[in-house]
């Protein structure tokens, strides 16, 4: 990864500029052809430094509900366990912690009911009882930006 990578690895967090061809102005700014962005883009995202690119949405301001979920699931069934969360759609994050509770994910839905339905089927398909529907009472911070070219 070369520092114009780097940069624009920056640039891509601030957001993506609304404009009709946003590539060709970041392009610009960083001394470069908008097909040099593109390609390059493609090339971070086939090395895994780039998940996805997209637009993100505030659910709560979209009238969505969120919660995150802890399950405690067997180290055999973690895979079986993760396949069943991770179809449904309104599932956003899954992750495996080292604890008790050691699988956590995210579900946003369009209602609070939905959210229950969710985690009653969750439980039903996996024989898992036990899973924590921890809703947020407060918001703190929902964004980060790493600053690539300086590690911060």
């Amino acid at each position: 990864m070369d520092n114009v990578d780097k940069q624009l690895l920056n640039l891509l967090q601030e957001g993506l500029p609304v404009e009709y061809r946003p590539f060709l102005v970041l392009g610009k700014k960083l001394g470069v052809s908008e097909q040099e962005i593109i390609s390059r883009i493609e090339k971070l995202k086939s090395q895994g430094y780039i998940r996805r690119l997209g637009g993100i949405f505030d659910s709560k301001n979209l009238g969505y509900f969120s919660t995150l979920c802890a399950m405690k699931v067997p180290e055999k069934s973690i895979d079986y366990t993760a396949k069943i969360v991770n179809s449904y759609d309104e599932i956003t994050h899954n992750y495996i912690r080292d604890d008790e509770y050691n699988m956590w994910f995210t579900i946003i839905a369009p209602s609070e009911h939905r959210i229950i339905e969710i985690i009653e089927n969750i439980k039903k398909k996996t024989s898992i009882g036990d899973i924590l529907n921890l809703p947020s009472s407060k918001v703190f911070k929902v964004k980060v930006s790493l600053d690539v070219i300086n590690n911060v």
